[in-house]
């Protein structure tokens, strides 16, 4: 009850912009018509860029701040979701032909490098002072680090990487679970998307333990399968139903990895869980926030991060698999229009346009009153595999 209370003090949904926002989703006008692909990445990408620009002339200079919230506005920099929004970067450096995103994810790596602990761990949170690392949060800044040395030739991003996987590989027990430097102190199937940067760079530098390592924690999480296709010990805390996001996340690791290692049980774990993902997907696209066994919907609001990385999962199952093409394509187009009536393009430079709200409506309990930079990099991610058949990190 005192947690309740104390929600209005926390968000302050009295501020006028913050009171627009809220009114905007109460009488349902926040929802918009949608617009072209490349007209809904530009904006997403437009706002990521200014999420890294807020950040300058902070101690975190080069990083991406981590959202903007009712609470504390403009977040520090997030190192965990900078690290992956390199892979983003340079996608649409590519595909927009904008050459100043190169120069902005050098800008991320360069940050990176600087706050790499002396064992090869990177902080967790913000990177403050004291901030103890956590196996997710070096796992994905991998996934920046590896396509730092690919696309853009840095070979001390690799040698970071393999650092960090060392020190991965070190926390890890026997049977392959991270139980040691993880979030809450309690294990996550989701590490799977760790263990995917830790695969891709033990396969960049040819190193056959962190490999090895990898593999086993691969292995330890389709234990963690049920029969429904949903994954046990996957929420950030203890018995409550996941976030869509940390699903997707599960699921992806499984996918990626066991397409690079051409590992059926993996692919055919994820595509299981995919699948049946769909299977409850509303006909307007939309998914519900969190799930319990058995893919029974536990909350009322839409996780929009967890629905743009389920797109992606859709349409890399598509790209990259034989079975049941149609249905998770059309799945994937759903859920992107989903978003596409969420993403607001304003014009205005204010912290609505562009971004990605956590939750829809906005006081939905996953990033509640947020828009976290994660949702902007799912959907514009999503956005340039549909468009340009690409996969987003490279291959």
């Amino acid at each position: 009850m005192k947690k309740i209370l104390e929600l209005p003090f926390r968000y302050k949904p009295w501020k006028p912009l913050h009171l627009r926002y809220i009114a905007q989703d109460l009488q349902g006008i926040s929802v918009q018509p949608p617009y072209p692909d490349a007209t809904h990445l530009q904006a997403a990408i437009d706002w990521l860029c200014r999420a890294q620009d807020i950040r300058n002339g902070q101690p975190d200079e080069g990083g991406v701040s981590a959202g903007w919230s009712f609470e504390d506005g403009w977040l520090p920099s997030y190192p965990e979701t900078s690290g992956y929004i390199v892979e983003t970067f340079l996608a649409a450096s590519d595909l927009l032909d904008r050459t100043d995103l190169k120069e902005r994810a050098n800008r991320i790596l360069d940050w990176e490098l600087s706050i790499q602990n002396s064992d090869g761990s990177f902080p967790g949170h913000f990177g403050e002072p004291g901030s103890r690392p956590v196996i997710f949060n070096t796992g994905q800044i991998i996934h920046g680090l590896v396509e730092g040395h690919q696309k853009l030739n840095r070979s001390e991003c690799l040698e970071a990487a393999i650092r960090a996987g060392q020190w991965m590989a070190q926390q890890q027990d026997d049977d392959g679970c991270w139980r040691r430097s993880v979030h809450n102190g309690i294990p996550h199937t989701y590490n799977t998307r760790a263990a995917w940067g830790l695969l891709r760079a033990a396969r960049a530098a040819g190193e056959k333990s962190l490999e090895q390592s990898a593999r086993k924690n691969l292995d330890w999480a389709l234990t963690q399968q049920t029969k429904s296709g949903w994954f046990q010990n996957n929420a950030f805390t203890p018995n409550t139903p996941p976030f869509t996001h940390t699903i997707a996340y599960a699921i992806r690791g499984l996918l990626e990895s066991g397409l690079i290692l051409g590992d059926d049980r993996m692919i055919d774990a994820s595509l299981k869980a995919a699948s049946a993902q769909a299977k409850v997907q509303r006909e307007d696209g939309f998914l519900a926030g969190t799930y319990a066994d058995g893919w029974i919907p536990k909350s009322g609001y839409c996780c929009l991060t967890g629905l743009a990385q389920m797109s992606i999962i859709w349409l890399r199952a598509t790209q990259t698999l034989d079975s049941g093409k149609d249905k998770l394509e059309k799945s994937a187009i759903l859920g992107i229009g989903y978003l596409k009536s969420n993403h607001h393009i304003t014009g205005k430079g204010d912290p609505r346009d562009g971004g990605i709200a956590g939750s829809a409506p906005i006081w939905g309990t996953y990033s509640r009153f947020e828009y976290p930079n994660w949702a902007a990099k799912f959907f514009a991610d999503a956005l340039m595999i549909k468009m340009a058949k690409i996969s987003v990190p490279s291959d």
